[in-house]
C-alpha cells in the first residue's frame, strides 16, 4: 500500500535507536547542543551564562534556607517562648525576604539567559537550512519536503524544551536534593536522610525506566505525523491532479489513514503521561507519609520540637515539588532529545557535491571576452551504479554560440543539464568551461554564470517583482523593469491593477504557462549569465505563445553560450550545432541542413514532427529506439 511504503521510507530515513538511556546519539545531541550554547566566536553569550549560573546558585541557596528560618519562628512562637516577640518578627522578615529572593534570583536567571537561549535556537535552525541548501538535489529527490519541514519545526521546538528546562532544572533539582538531604542527616539523624535518598532513588528508577516505552511511543507518533503531513503537502501542492482525476476521497482516505494512526499514538503517548505521574505521586505519598509518622514519634517522645517537626514536613513538601517536576523536566528532556534527532542527523547528512579543498572562482574569467566555452569529455553518467544514462558524451559548445541537444525521451538530454549545473558529478570523464574542470570550481561561482530557464518555471508565492528580483536581489527597479521588457512581459505587468506588485499564487499559478515562463526569463535576464540553458522552456506552450516566447528567448541569448534542449526541433534549427541523443549516446551531430541532408534520426524526427503539425496535433515527446 502506497501509506505503508511511505512509512517505511520514512523509517529507513530516520531510524530508531535505543532509547532506554540516552545512548551514543544521545549524547552526541546533547554534546552538540552544549557547543552551540558556549560558542567560541561569542564572548556576550559565554558572559550571559556565567551571570545566569551565579542567578541559579543564588535562588538554590535561598530555597534552601528558607525551611531553616520557618521552623525556628515556629519554636519561636512556642509558648514557653512567647515573651520574645522582637525574635519571630525578624525571622518572618528574613523569611519574606528569602522567599522573595528565591523567586526573585529564578527570575532574573531566566531573563539573562533568554537572549543565550533564542541565539542558540536562531543558529542552530540557520545552520540546518544553510545545510538543507548544501545538499544534493538527489537528496531532495529520495525525501519529502513536508517531512523536512516537520522535522525542523520539532527540531527547533525541542532544542527550546532543552535549554529551557533541563540546563536550568536537572543539576538545579538535583543540587536541590543532596543539599536537602544533607540538612535533614545533620538536623535529624541518618534515618530520615536514608527514607529520603531512598524516595528520591524510586523516583528516578521508576521515572528513568518509564521514560524508555514513552520515547518509544513519541517517535512513533512524530513518524506518523510526518507522514500525515507530507501526505497533505503533496496532495495540495497536486491540486490540479486531484481534481482531474476526480480523486478527493481517495487523497481524504489516505490522509485519515496516516491520521487514524496518529490518534492511536497520540492517546498512548497520553495515557502514559497519566500513569507515570500517578506513579510519582504515589511514591512521594508514600515517602512523605512514613518521614512525617518517624517525626510525629519524635515529637511524642520529646527528642524534638513542633518547630524540627514543621521543618521536616516543609522540606519533604518543598521537595516533592522539585522532584515531581524533575519527572516532566526528564521526559521533556527525552521528548526533546527525541525531536532535536531528525534536525541533528540532517545535519550530519553527508554533502555528495562539495568544493574541493582550493577550489577557484569562475566569475572573474569569465568577464573576459570570449570566455564562456562549455565541452564534455568522454562523460558518463547514471544515477544508480546499475543503470548509466549518458555513455561517454563528447561536444564542445564555443563561447557564444548556440548548441542545441535532441533526441527520444530517456536519451539523457536534461542530465546534460544537470550534471553542467552541478547538481551531480559524472561518473567517468570531466565537464570544462573555458579549459577548466567544473569539479575545480566553487559551485558558487559556477552556478553564478549559469541561467537556466526550465520547461516548468515554479514562482514564489509573492508578487511580480519579487520573482524577477529573484535573479538578482538588490538590483533597482529599472533594471527589473528592462529585464521584464527584454522578456516581453512589461506590457502585461504593467495592464494588471496590481502591476508589478500583483501576487502570482502558489507556485506560481495565479498565472498561465507563458506569463510565468516570460516572468522565468526575465528573472534570467536580470541575473545576467554567461552561460545559458533552455530546458524545454516552451514545449509545454501552444505555438503563437512558443513563438512569442522564442522572441524574448533570442534576446536572453544573444551573445551567450546557449544550450538548448528541445524536443520541437523547430525551435533549434538556428542552432549552431545540433547534437541527437540516442541511448545515452551521441547518434548524429552538424547544423539542421546536414543532419536533413543525412537521412537519418533527426530526419525522421523532424518529419514526424512535421507531420503532426499538419494535423494540427500536440507534439508529445518522441521515442525512436
Amino acid at each position: 500500500m502506497p501509506g505503508m511504503r511511505r512509512y517505511a521510507q520514512v523509517r529507513r530515513d530516520y531510524p530508531a535507536e535505543r532509547t532506554n538511556t540516552l545512548g551514543t546519539a544521545g549524547w552526541h545531541t546533547v554534546f552538540n547542543l552544549l557547543t552551540y550554547l558556549w560558542p567560541k566566536d561569542d564572548l556576550a553569550s559565554r558572559l550571559r551564562v556565567g551571570i545566569a549560573l551565579i542567578f541559579l546558585v543564588l535562588a538554590k541557596v535561598a530555597t534552601v534556607y528558607t525551611p531553616i528560618v520557618y521552623s525556628r519562628a515556629v519554636d519561636a512562637l512556642a509558648p514557653k517562648e512567647a515573651a520574645f516577640i522582637a525574635v519571630p518578627v525578624a525571622l518572618i522578615v528574613a523569611y519574606g525576604l528569602l522567599r522573595v529572593g528565591s523567586s526573585g534570583f529564578g527570575e532574573l536567571r531566566d531573563a539573562v539567559f533568554s537572549r543565550v537561549q533564542q541565539r542558540t535556537v536562531r543558529r542552530v535552525a540557520l545552520e540546518t537550512f544553510r545545510h538543507l541548501h548544501g545538499l544534493s538535489l538527489r537528496f531532495h529527490l529520495d525525501r519529502q519536503t513536508g517531512g523536512l519541514s516537520r522535522a525542523i519545526d520539532r527540531g527547533i521546538e525541542g532544542m527550546q524544551t532543552v535549554l529551557r528546562l533541563a540546563v536550568f532544572n536537572i543539576v538545579p533539582t538535583l543540587l536541590e536534593v543532596i543539599l536537602v538531604t544533607t540538612i535533614i542527616w545533620k538536623l535529624f539523624d541518618w534515618r530520615f536522610a536514608a527514607v529520603t535518598l531512598a524516595a528520591v532513588a524510586v523516583y528516578i528508577g521508576f521515572t528513568t525506566s518509564f521514560a524508555a516505552w514513552r520515547v518509544r511511543v513519541r517517535r512513533v507518533m512524530n513518524e506518523v505525523d510526518s507522514e500525515a503531513s507530507s501526505k497533505a503537502i503533496d496532495s495540495l501542492l497536486n491540486y490540479e491532479t486531484v481534481k482531474y482525476f476526480c480523486n478527493e476521497e481517495h487523497e481524504a482516505r489516505r490522509f485519515d489513514d496516516a491520521l487514524a494512526r496518529r490518534e492511536r499514538a497520540a492517546v498512548r503517548v497520553q495515557v502514559s503521561l497519566n500513569m507515570l505521574n500517578l506513579g510519582q505521586a504515589a511514591i512521594i505519598a508514600l515517602a512523605l507519609a512514613l518521614i512525617m509518622l518517624m517525626a510525629a514519634r519524635g515529637v511524642q517522645e520529646g527528642s524534638m520540637t513542633v518547630g524540627r517537626f514543621v521543618l521536616v514536613n516543609t522540606y519533604l513538601m518543598q521537595l516533592y515539588q522539585p522532584l515531581n517536576f524533575l519527572g516532566f523536566v526528564y521526559m521533556s528532556l527525552k521528548q526533546g532529545l527525541v525531536d532535536m534527532e531528525q534536525m541533528f542527523r540532517l545535519l550530519r547528512e553527508h554533502q555528495e557535491i562539495a568544493d574541493r579543498p582550493g577550489a577557484i572562482s569562475l566569475a572573474a574569467h569569465l568577464s573576459e571576452e570570449g570566455a564562456g566555452s562549455v565541452a564534455f569529455e568522454d562523460v558518463h553518467f547514471g544515477y544508480r551504479p546499475d543503470r548509466e544514462i549518458l555513455k561517454g558524451i563528447d561536444f564542445e559548445a564555443p563561447a557564444g554560440r548556440k548548441l542545441a541537444i535532441v533526441g527520444p525521451t530517456g536519451a539523457g538530454k536534461s542530465t546534460i543539464a544537470r550534471l553542467l549545473f552541478r547538481f551531480y558529478d559524472v561518473t567517468e570523464g570531466r565537464i570544462l568551461i573555458d579549459g577548466q574542470d567544473i569539479r575545480d570550481l566553487t559551485q558558487a561561482s559556477l552556478r553564478a554564470a549559469i541561467g537556466v530557464v526550465p520547461q516548468d518555471s515554479v514562482l514564489f508565492n509573492d508578487t511580480i517583482l519579487y520573482n524577477i528580483a529573484y535573479g538578482r536581489p538588490g538590483a533597482s527597479r529599472a533594471e527589473i523593469e528592462r529585464a521584464a521588457r527584454l522578456a516581453q512581459l512589461h506590457d502585461f505587468v504593467v495592464s494588471l491593477p496590481e502591476g508589478y506588485e500583483t501576487r502570482v499564487g502558489e507556485r506560481g499559478l495565479k498565472l498561465s504557462g507563458g506569463e510565468k515562463q516570460r516572468v522565468a526569463i526575465a528573472r534570467t535576464i536580470l541575473k545576467d549569465p554567461r552561460i545559458l540553458i533552455l530546458d524545454e522552456a516552451t514545449s509545454a506552450l501552444d505555438t503563437r505563445t512558443e513563438q512569442e516566447i522564442q522572441a524574448a528567448l533570442r534576446n536572453v541569448a544573444r551573445y551567450r553560450t546557449t544550450l538548448v534542449i528541445a524536443h520541437r526541433l523547430s525551435t533549434v534549427v538556428d542552432a549552431d550545432e545540433i547534437i541527437v541523443l540516442q541511448d545515452g549516446r551521441i547518434a548524429e551531430r552538424g547544423s539542421h541542413s546536414s543532419l536533413l541532408a543525412k537521412g537519418g534520426l533527426y530526419t525522421r524526427m523532424w518529419a514526424l514532427q512535421a507531420e503532426r503539425e499538419v494535423r494540427a496535433e500536440p507534439t508529445p515527446e518522441l521515442d525512436l529506439t
